[in-house]
């Protein structure tokens, strides 16, 4: 066993004293050591359930003749930290994530790995750390918080709280109403209720292979999520025993499966930050047009909040991820042949899967559109390219040419919307917002909420080398690269300048001549940077470009 290197023989004599002052026999030294990676705490929402998760894993672990070891990584609350600096802190721990889990699991040599997260930067760090270390590893993550419900009947989430923001700006909404919203949206424990990118990664881990079934699905509240955590407790055991090991797992097909299910389940735009850097962790390029290619063969079977309004326990009622896979498979749109955390190919594992709601995931053959739910957008604005969520998008929207409406910050822009002088026709420019200009490439879910909670999310286009909430919808167009702290084009842009949007044909244009352009990049100077000291700006000078996933080199 690899943690034999920690506990076998005379020379390792102190470590077992060490493991005797924590209270462990001889007999569980003597089992495989399991490493529980939990992110539970108290300030994140579909956090506060992972100590439960964790203990029913751990549970499943002993009865498979394990030794479960638990140890910390810590999560964000995207939400709590939306609209503020604390934003800034948001992306960049997935790094801090990463970083800290490959330091435990190589300083104690555990035999395997049960990780346990839940929320948007929390998945995607566990996985890039899983891919690095490299012992067999198994997701069990926290689940999804149910739908709210409102007075009238409507249901309702966290999208809709953000948006009750622009309409109370608006003068849609009176103070009675944003409080009914605030008292419904997040009526319970779990990560926030849509296909938001908490619920797009724990989807993801699925169909990427490194989650039982039900992992992006079932409810945080439901019993049957205990019992998922106890059956990945017992699995770990067995890829253990056949070393079965991430990069097994992770392979180019698998991540190519990731991205065909990334585009029929309509997912989070954050997904092509995360499974590129993910992918770097394997030693695999993702390349961003490798996801238009794969969307133009992938039909969009799902509508869940915010394109549509249906919900995660929706999802998991109809047959969740698996009854997509199984939807897909049907014009072999996935490579069934590869490995998974169950010990199976994906193709043993969607043996007698059924879709057992039509309405809900669409048969392939009548799906929602026959494009995926996201698009990459190129042109002089974006040349490495933009991504836009083209599944939460109003066919009025799909093409759209209008004057830029420039900020050179999500604050300035935010206000400017509040004031209500953001008109019809716009396209609102955020600029300085990306990794290295933000630092941190920060969320812009205020903005974008406050258009469409004003009724102009079908009149008004937003562009940004920031990024966005997987609960924002509209014409909201992110990761521009080169971002503007690199002298990417958008930091060229003025007020009044046409920007033509073409999100069928994956095109975005500045209208704007090239020797115009050449006279104002010959003008340009590069601002100071926002932040000088900690770990922002230790991440800023590392930090790669949105494109290449935001890694760090």
């Amino acid at each position: 066993m690899r943690s034999d290197n920690a506990k076998k023989g005379v020379p390792t004599a102190p470590n077992r004293s060490l493991f005797y002052a924590l209270g462990y026999t001889r007999e569980e030294l003597d089992r495989p050591l399991i490493g529980v990676v939990c992110s539970y705490n108290e300030i994140v929402p579909g956090h506060m359930n992972l100590d439960k998760i964790a203990e029913a894993v751990k549970a499943g672990i002993r009865a498979a003749g394990g030794t479960p070891i638990e140890f910390p990584a810590i999560a964000v609350c995207d939400g709590i930290a939306m609209g503020h600096t604390g934003m800034k802190y948001s992306l960049v721990t997935r790094d801090l994530i990463a970083d800290s889990t490959e330091a435990m699991a190589m300083a104690h040599q555990f035999d395997g790995l049960v990780m346990i997260p839940n929320c948007d930067k929390n998945v995607p760090g566990l996985l890039m750390a899983a891919a690095r270390v490299n012992i067999p590893t198994v997701f069990c993550s926290g689940g999804p918080m149910l739908a709210g419900k409102l007075s009238d009947g409507r249901r309702t989430c966290l999208s809709h709280m953000f948006e009750a923001v622009g309409s109370y700006y608006a003068g849609k909404l009176d103070d009675a109403g944003l409080e009914e919203y605030e008292n419904c949206a997040c009526p319970t424990c779990g990560s926030c209720s849509g296909m938001y990118t908490a619920n797009s990664m724990n989807c993801l881990t699925e169909a990427i292979g490194m989650g039982l079934r039900g992992n992006g699905t079932i409810p945080a509240v439901w019993s049957a999520r205990l019992r998922l955590a106890k059956h990945a407790g017992m699995q770990i055991m067995e890829l253990v025993k056949r070393d079965i090991k991430p990069r097994d797992i992770m392979t180019p097909a698998a991540f190519h499966n990731a991205e065909t299910v990334d585009m029929a389940l309509g997912c989070s735009t954050n997904t092509m930050l995360h499974l590129p850097a993910i992918a770097h962790e394997c030693g695999i390029a993702l390349d961003l047009d490798l996801s238009n290619e794969i969307s133009s063969k992938t039909p969009n079977l799902c509508h869940l909040a915010p394109a549509g309004d249906t919900y995660m326990e929706d999802l998991e009622q109809a047959g969740g991820v698996y009854a997509v896979m199984k939807e897909l498979t049907k014009k072999n749109l996935l490579d069934t042949s590869v490995m998974t955390c169950t010990g199976k190919t994906l193709e043993e594992n969607l043996a007698g899967v059924v879709n057992r709601d039509p309405e809900l995931i669409r048969p392939i053959e009548q799906p929602y559109s026959q494009d995926g739910g996201i698009a990459v957008l190129k042109g002089n604005l974006a040349p490495e390219g933009c991504v836009v969520k083209r599944s939460a998008v109003a066919a009025e929207m799909m093409t759209h040419t209008g004057p830029a409406r420039v900020f050179d910050s999500e604050d300035e822009a935010i206000a400017a919307i509040y004031d209500g002088k953001i008109k019809s026709g716009d396209v609102v420019v955020i600029r300085y917002e990306g990794p290295k200009g933000g630092p941190g490439m920060r969320e812009m879910l205020n903005p974008t909420s406050a258009i469409a909670g004003m009724g102009l999310d079908k009149e008004v286009a937003l562009i940004t080398d920031g990024r966005f909430s997987g609960a924002t919808r509209g014409a909201s167009i992110g990761h521009v690269c080169p971002e503007a702290a690199q002298g990417g084009v958008i930091a060229l842009v003025e007020e009044g300048d046409k920007i033509a949007i073409d999100i069928p044909h994956c095109q975005i244009e500045l209208l704007v001549d090239e020797d115009t352009l050449a006279q104002r990049r010959a003008k340009w100077i590069c601002p100071e940077p926002k932040i000088k000291t900690g770990y922002l700006a230790r991440y800023a000078k590392m930090v790669t470009s949105a494109a290449k996933g935001a890694v760090l080199e």
